[in-house]
């Protein structure tokens, strides 16, 4: 059996119906990532915290302000590692790999957001770098987009790259099924 990491993606205040960029059934889904955790740390798997940071004057996770800081119900405990990233791929100029790496993690199971932004870089990067990669689905959120004047709802947006990952990059689950 290989040896597995959770890896918290960017739920970060500025996704809460509060923040400055809300997301659709973040709640739910910062519920269902905590009892991912909850259960990751009860087993001693490795939890790795990611979090976002923009420049100033971008519309979100503006490095020093509270959206930056991470949601409280996921935030880390016990000396849990914490990757700061500037780019959606947390891969990309982190020691993400190198943290896995020494660790002997294989498998990485991915939560967080944005489904279609940050889980979706994140996902396709670590099955590149040779991970086992699991998305625990309802642990994930994003929010409506818009293409050429058309909005696409939410739903449809986490579904189109749900099922895009699940088809070449990893095995796409609900909470239920992987703490099953």
């Amino acid at each position: 059996m290989s040896k597995q990491a959770i890896v918290v993606v960017d739920f970060q205040n500025d996704y809460l119906a509060s923040g400055s960029w809300p997301l659709v059934g973040v709640a739910a889904a910062v519920q269902r990532a905590a009892e991912v955790i909850k259960a990751a740390r009860a087993k001693e798997v490795p939890v790795i915290h990611v979090r976002h940071e923009s420049a100033e004057g971008a519309p979100f996770f503006v490095a020093g302000t509270a959206g930056a800081e991470i949601i409280p119900a996921v935030a880390p405990e016990n000396g849990e590692q914490i990757v700061v990233k500037n780019y959606p791929n947390a891969f990309r100029d982190t020691q993400l790999k190198a943290m896995l790496d020494a660790q002997g993690i294989e498998d990485v199971v991915i939560v967080g957001a944005m489904s279609h932004m940050c889980i979706d870089a994140t996902s396709r990067a670590a099955a590149d770098h040779g991970y086992k990669v699991t998305v625990i689905q309802d642990a994930a959120a994003t929010r409506d987009l818009e293409f050429n004047g058309t909005i696409v709802p939410a739903d449809q947006v986490h579904a189109a790259f749900m099922s895009a990952l699940g088809f070449a990059y990893g095995r796409v689950v609900t909470t239920k099924e992987f703490l099953t």
